[in-house]
C-alpha cells in the first residue's frame, strides 16, 4: 500500500494508529478511527460500524473476524479512568466502515476514494471499479461546487451572478463553450445536469478548476464581482492549458457518459463477494484463522 494517499488527521495517519493483537494481527481501536474519520459523536459512528457489519454479512465474509467487541481505556478530567466501549478492526473492517460513513465528510470522502478504488480488491469486476471511482468523483464535485459557490459570495459575487461566475470557469475550460453550449455540443438533454453526464476524467479536472479556483480567490484577496468571475475563467484556461502541454484530451471532446443516477442503480443491484487474499480474510485471527473444508 502507497501510505502517502491514505487519510491523515493532522500528525495522525491511518497506519500510524494500527496496533497489533496477542494473535499476531493487525487491528484498528474504533474509538482511533473515529476521530480520523471526522465524527465527532460516537454514536453516529457506531452507526456506520453496524452498517459495515451488514456489508461484511452480504460480501460473504464471517463478521467475526473482522470486528470484535472491546473496552478502551480514556482519562477523565478529575484523573481516573474509565472503560468505553470500543471496537478492534481489522483493515478489511476499516474499508467497509468507510464505505457505509457519511460521504459530506471530507475525510470519509478521502478514505473511501483510497479503499475503494486503490486499496482493496474489485467489486464484481473492472467496471465495478470505475463506477466507484465515477461516483465518488461525482460526490467530492458536488460538495466542491458547494464550496466554490461560497467562496464567490466572499469574494463578492451577487447571487443573481452566480450563473455567469459558474459559465466563466466553464469558459475557460472547454474553450470558449458555457454550460448550455457543451450540452449542445454533447447533445445532453437539458434536463440533464451536466456534471452527471462528465466521465471521471472530466469530472477530475472540472473538480480540480473548482478547488484553483476557490484557493486563488482566497490567496489573492479578491472582494470584487468582476475580478472574481474573471479570476474563475483564468483558472479554467490555466486547467486547459495544462491537459494540452500533456496531450490530453480537451474537454469538450470527450464523449457523454452515462447519467450518474444509472451507475447508482448499479452499484446498489449489485451483491459482490469480495475476494480477499488469505492473510485479508483471517483479520483479526491472523494466522490462527482454522482451516475451513472444501
Amino acid at each position: 500500500m502507497n501510505t502517502k494517499q491514505l487519510p491523515t488527521l493532522g500528525a495522525k495517519s491511518f497506519e500510524a494508529i494500527k496496533q497489533t493483537n496477542e494473535h499476531g494481527a493487525e487491528y484498528w481501536s474504533a474509538r482511533d478511527l473515529q476521530t480520523l474519520l471526522g465524527y465527532s459523536q460516537w454514536r453516529r459512528f457506531e452507526q456506520a460500524i453496524e452498517r459495515a457489519i451488514t456489508s461484511c454479512e452480504k460480501s460473504e465474509n464471517p463478521p467475526g473476524y473482522h470486528f470484535a467487541g472491546a473496552g478502551k481505556m480514556v482519562d477523565l478530567g478529575s484523573g481516573s479512568q474509565r472503560t468505553v466501549e470500543d471496537y478492534q478492526l481489522s483493515r478489511f473492517a476499516c474499508y467497509l466502515i468507510a464505505q457505509n460513513g457519511d460521504p459530506r465528510k471530507p475525510e470519509i470522502a478521502q478514505a473511501q476514494k483510497y479503499f475503494a478504488v486503490q486499496a482493496r480488491r474489485q467489486e464484481l469486476n473492472d467496471q465495478a471499479a470505475a463506477d466507484i471511482e465515477r461516483l465518488e468523483l461525482r460526490k467530492q464535485t458536488a460538495e466542491e461546487f458547494k464550496a466554490l459557490s461560497g467562496a464567490a459570495q466572499d469574494a463578492g459575487v451577487q447571487s443573481k451572478m452566480f450563473g455567469v461566475f459558474h459559465d466563466a470557469g466553464y469558459k475557460g475550460l472547454y474553450g470558449g463553450l458555457g454550460r448550455d453550449a457543451i450540452k449542445r455540443r454533447k447533445a445532453i438533454p437539458e434536463k440533464d445536469n451536466l456534471l452527471d453526464r462528465m466521465n471521471a476524467t472530466e469530472l477530475a479536472a472540472n473538480q480540480f478548476r473548482m478547488t484553483q479556483t476557490r484557493d486563488k480567490l482566497a490567496r489573492d484577496g479578491v472582494r470584487n464581482q468582476a475580478q472574481a468571475i474573471q479570476t474563475h475563467e483564468q483558472v479554467g484556461k490555466e486547467v486547459r492549458d495544462a491537459i494540452k502541454r500533456i496531450g490530453g484530451t480537451p474537454p469538450e471532446s470527450i464523449p457523454p457518459a452515462e447519467h450518474i443516477k444509472e451507475v447508482e442503480k448499479r452499484l446498489k443491484s449489485a451483491t459482490p463477494k469480495l475476494e480477499l487474499d488469505k492473510r485479508e480474510a483471517s483479520g483479526l485471527l491472523g494466522d490462527t484463522k482454522p482451516e475451513t473444508k472444501a
